[in-house]
C-alpha cells in the first residue's frame, strides 16, 4: 500500500529528448526535458538503441540530484513502454523476461525501448519495484480486425496507447461513469496519429503507426502497388524508404518542416501548397474518424481529440465540421504520459490493479 507521502519516478525517453518527473498521489511535484542533440547522439549513430542507456541515465541522475531527489526517495519507478510482442492494457513488472525480449528488439528499435530498462535501473538504486503502462504494443483488438486480404501479412496494434488509454478514463471520470460502459473514439494527434474505437474497456480496432492518416513525418497508408515498384525501382534502399515512411514523412515529406506553427503560418501567407497537404492530412483523419465510427455501429458516446495538434484551432476547427454528427467532441490537447505512468503505477501500488508480466 501506498500513503500521501510515496513518490513515484516516472520515464519517458523519446528520440531526441528524455523526459522525467517525480509524482505524488496528488499530482507532480517535478517534471523536466532533457534534450539531445544531434551532435551528442551522432556517437551512437548506427548502434543500437540501447547502447544510449548510460547516457541517458547520467543525465538523469544529474537532474534529480540537482532538484535534491535521493537516489532510494522513490516507492515504485516507471518507464515508457516499447516494442514488445502484443500485450494487454495494464501495468506491468519489469523482469527478466521483458528485459531479454526488449534487447532483442525483433519488433524493431525504438527510443521506448529504453524506457522499461531505464526503469529498472533506478528501481534498483531504490530497492523497489519497475513497471511499464499501456506499453506501444497493447493489443485488444477483435480477431475480424486483423486480416488484411492477404495470408503474407498481417494487421498488428502497434500506437499511442499510453496517452489513448489514459484520455479515455479521464474522459469517462469526468462523466462519473465507468469506462467499461462508454463506446469512444480517440483521436492521438502527434507526431504520429493513432485513431481507435473503445467498446466495454477495450481498444478494439484502430490505425496502426504503419497505417491511416499521414502525420507530421510518418507516411501513413500507402498505396500498395506504387510503394512495391518504389521498393524494386534501385533507387532507394531498405534502409532509405523505412525512414521516408516512417520519420521523414508527411508533413516533412512535402514542406520541409516537423512544425505545425510553421505550416499554419505559411497557409496563412497564402501558401496553396501548404494548404492542399494540411487538409489532405486533416482529410484522412476524418476518413479514420469515420472508419471508427462504423467498428462501432454508430454508437458512439464520444470522440475525444488529443495529442499535441489538438493544441491547434484551425485542426480542431476543420475535425469539429466533419465529425460532430458522430458524437459529441471534447478536446484534451497534448500527451501527459508522464502522468499516465504515474497513475498506473499508483494503481498496483494501491491495490486498485494488480501487476501483470510479460507472457503471463
Amino acid at each position: 500500500m501506498t500513503n500521501e507521502n510515496s513518490r513515484v519516478l516516472v520515464l519517458n525517453p523519446g528520440s531526441t529528448s528524455t523526459k522525467f518527473g517525480v509524482y505524488a498521489r496528488d499530482g507532480a511535484e517535478l517534471v523536466r526535458t532533457i534534450r539531445h542533440g544531434q551532435d551528442e547522439l551522432a556517437g551512437f549513430r548506427g548502434q543500437p538503441m540501447l547502447a544510449q542507456l548510460d547516457y541517458r541515465a547520467e543525465l538523469i541522475e544529474q537532474a534529480l540530484a540537482a532538484a535534491g531527489y535521493a537516489a532510494d526517495g522513490f516507492a515504485a519507478v516507471a518507464g515508457r513502454g516499447g516494442l514488445l510482442p502484443p500485450t494487454a492494457c495494464g501495468t506491468f513488472l519489469v523482469d527478466d523476461a521483458m528485459v531479454a525480449e526488449l534487447r532483442l528488439a525483433r519488433r524493431g528499435e525504438h527510443a521506448s525501448n529504453l524506457g522499461a530498462l531505464l526503469a529498472l535501473r533506478f528501481a534498483q538504486a531504490a530497492r523497489v519495484n519497475a513497471y511499464i503502462v499501456d506499453p506501444v504494443t497493447v493489443d485488444e483488438w477483435e480477431p475480424c480486425a486483423r486480416p488484411t486480404g492477404s495470408p503474407l501479412v498481417q494487421r498488428t496494434s502497434v500506437g499511442h496507447a499510453l496517452n489513448t488509454k489514459a484520455v479515455a478514463r479521464r474522459y469517462a471520470r469526468e462523466q462519473g461513469r465507468a469506462y467499461q460502459t462508454l463506446r469512444l473514439i480517440v483521436a492521438h494527434l502527434g507526431s504520429g496519429i493513432t485513431v481507435s474505437a473503445h467498446q466495454d474497456g477495450r481498444m478494439i480496432d484502430s490505425n496502426s503507426i504503419e497505417e491511416g492518416p499521414f502525420g507530421v513525418d510518418r507516411s501513413g497508408g500507402l498505396p500498395v502497388r506504387a510503394l512495391v515498384k518504389l521498393c524494386f525501382s534501385g533507387k532507394y534502399t531498405q534502409e532509405q524508404l523505412d525512414r521516408h515512411v516512417f520519420g521523414d514523412g508527411g508533413l516533412f515529406a512535402y514542406l520541409g518542416t516537423r512544425d505545425l506553427v510553421e505550416v499554419e503560418r505559411r497557409i496563412d501567407a497564402g501558401d496553396e501548397e501548404a494548404a492542399l497537404v494540411f487538409n489532405a492530412m486533416v482529410h484522412q483523419i476524418c476518413k479514420e474518424a469515420g472508419a471508427m465510427a462504423a467498428v462501432l455501429k454508430g454508437k458512439v458516446d464520444a470522440l475525444l481529440l488529443t495529442g499535441g495538434m489538438a493544441y491547434s484551432e484551425r485542426v480542431v476547427s476543420l475535425l469539429r465540421s466533419s465529425l460532430d454528427w458522430i458524437a459529441p467532441i471534447r478536446v484534451y490537447p497534448g500527451e501527459d504520459e508522464l502522468q499516465a505512468l504515474a497513475e498506473g503505477v499508483f494503481r498496483v501500488l494501491s491495490g486498485e490493479e494488480q501487476a501483470k508480466r510479460l507472457g503471463a
